[in-house]
């Protein structure tokens, strides 16, 4: 019996030791503040993470499932890594994304690594300088992991294919299916675990599309609160640069990074006095009791919306109510069409601002003109199209009188869904970011269901989109937060609190097809 005490009181502190230690670090679906507490627990350093996700890459974005998500990863990551770990052995974390793998879309400036927009036209281009996101993320102590591929100058919001990289990007949840687009490269590499966090774009929905198909979180913020100085153009009246995520927490933290004024940009002259002190602030529980929703049945309701995206949204629905949230039902703007109309033709930026952004590279911009990559065909054939339609353009936008139409429009479009959310005292507005399943590759057939054009991008407000469940077993599918000019925090609370209390996000397990074929479902 003296030696069974005597081995038990030996025994005993071991066992207290292991329940007291910390959990392996585990790559797959972690988070930045998992990295962080590895590192402060002496479990992981910044060269093994940056090892580990190369060799993610390697094995599952390149062979095996072949995700091709990635055009270039970084020589310089783990020499970058070493140089974080001797920071962080002298005096700690260096900053809030300190060794933060993140994959960046492939048209935003890398000084370091090419930037192509997806164009054989822009191919082996190094920048003089980061683009002002890459810069900050930098600055906070992100590597930039890897340049992602992307829909050919961002113009496809359907699917992610280009000349700079053969082969379509896959969506990792079924392999036949499409990411989305333009930033499907970053949706589907963070999604299926090949960086922490991303950066993409978002013209009419390439942050909130991609991340909507692929089980993320997507931030497209107020005009005028980030920046894309150094972000090669789609149309300057549009365009937001943002994070993409796993989880709420993890977009917010890569948010309140990269938000602020910038004098390379403009448009964001207001945002140092309208930006939240800390955005991570918001990450809170509880905002969905008591809060106002209003269900925008005017974006997502049409003859081919999906029978089990309305399914999920309305489980999406249930879920914000039994939380304590009041779901009006519907909220919606009266004479939409009378709001919505334009005259004097269309309106085509895309030359001119792009050929205004080349020119102000000089020397170093690999071409000038549309014109010149028209003439190189250098370019994927599903993108002739759209840059013949832009070649054809002779008139500036801010002299075009079909531009000048559409600006007036977005103006009054601002006032509805303002006076809209005022009227029925709103916290935010809500829908599914898409009416339909991803598509299977190649399929431009089937209704696409992009509920993410109108909205967000002619008012300029912010919107998150969030998992909201799955359609055919394992196609997932996403809830849009719409809300005021400047009210992300508001948003980002009811995000994580919808995130909480319903846990859709769950990690792809490489499946080859969906469990049933994408026929519309009425």
């Amino acid at each position: 019996m003296r030696h069974l005490l005597t081995a038990l009181a030996l025994t005993a502190p071991l066992a207290l030791d292991a329940q007291r230690a910390p959990r392996p670090f585990r790559l797959e679906e972690t988070t930045i503040a998992d990295i962080h507490a590895a590192f402060t627990a002496r479990q992981l350093t910044c060269r093994q993470l940056m090892q580990r996700y190369l060799d993610r890459i390697e094995a599952i974005d390149k062979r095996g499932p072949a995700i091709n998500a990635i055009v270039v990863t970084n020589p310089q990551a783990l020499a970058t890594a070493d140089s974080l770990d001797a920071r962080f052995r002298r005096s700690g974390l260096t900053g809030p994304l300190h060794c933060v793998p993140v994959i960046v879309k492939d048209n935003y400036e890398t000084k370091d690594l090419q930037t192509t927009a997806g164009s054989l036209a822009l191919k082996g281009w190094l920048p003089r300088q980061d683009a002002t996101m890459v810069a900050r993320i930098r600055a906070a102590g992100a590597v930039v992991l890897a340049k992602s591929n992307m829909a050919e100058w961002a113009f496809s919001p359907y699917e992610t294919v280009n000349s700079i990289l053969p082969g379509y990007t896959r969506n990792p949840y079924a392999l036949d299916r499409v990411t989305a687009g333009s930033s499907g490269g970053t949706a589907a590499a963070v999604a299926d675990n090949e960086g922490a966090v991303g950066l993409g774009t978002d013209t009419g929905n390439s942050i909130r599309g991609p991340s909507a198909h692929q089980a993320l979180v997507g931030i497209r913020s107020t005009m005028g609160l980030t920046s894309r100085a150094g972000v090669v153009p789609l149309s300057n009246s549009a365009d937001i640069a943002g994070p993409m995520a796993r989880m709420v927490a993890d977009a917010v933290r890569v948010f309140n990074v990269v938000v602020g004024s910038d004098a390379e940009d403009p448009v964001t002259r207001e945002a140092d006095a309208r930006r939240e002190k800390d955005y991570n602030a918001f990450v809170v529980r509880g905002a969905l009791k008591g809060a106002r929703v209003g269900v925008l049945r005017q974006a997502y309701e049409r003859p081919t919306t999906d029978s089990e995206v309305v399914r999920v949204f309305a489980a999406a629905l249930d879920a914000m109510r039994a939380a304590g949230a009041t779901i009006v039902d519907p909220a919606g703007i009266d004479s939409l069409s009378v709001v919505m109309r334009t005259t004097g033709g269309g309106c085509n930026p895309f030359k001119y601002d792009l050929e205004r952004y080349l020119a102000a590279r000089g020397a170093n911009a690999p071409v000038k003109t549309v014109d010149e990559v028209l003439k190189s065909g250098a370019y994927h054939p599903l993108a002739q199209t759209r840059l013949q339609a832009a070649q054809a353009v002779t008139t500036p936008p801010e002299e075009s009188a079909g531009c000048r139409s559409r600006e007036a429009m977005r103006a009054r479009l601002r006032v509805a869904v303002t006076a809209l959310m005022d009227s029925l005292r709103l916290d935010a507005l809500v829908y599914p970011t898409w009416s339909n399943p991803p598509r299977l590759i190649g399929d431009l057939n089937t209704p696409p269901g992009d509920n993410s054009q109108l909205f967000s991008p002619l008012t300029g407000f912010p919107a998150i989109t969030v998992p909201m469940g799955y359609t055919r077993g394992v196609l997932p599918a996403g809830v849009t937060l719409l809300g005021r000019a400047w009210g992300e925090g508001t948003l980002i609370k009811l995000a994580y609190d919808f995130e909480t209390v319903t846990h859709h996000r769950r990690p792809p397990t490489h499946q080859e097809s969906a469990t049933v074929g994408l026929e519309t479902r009425r």
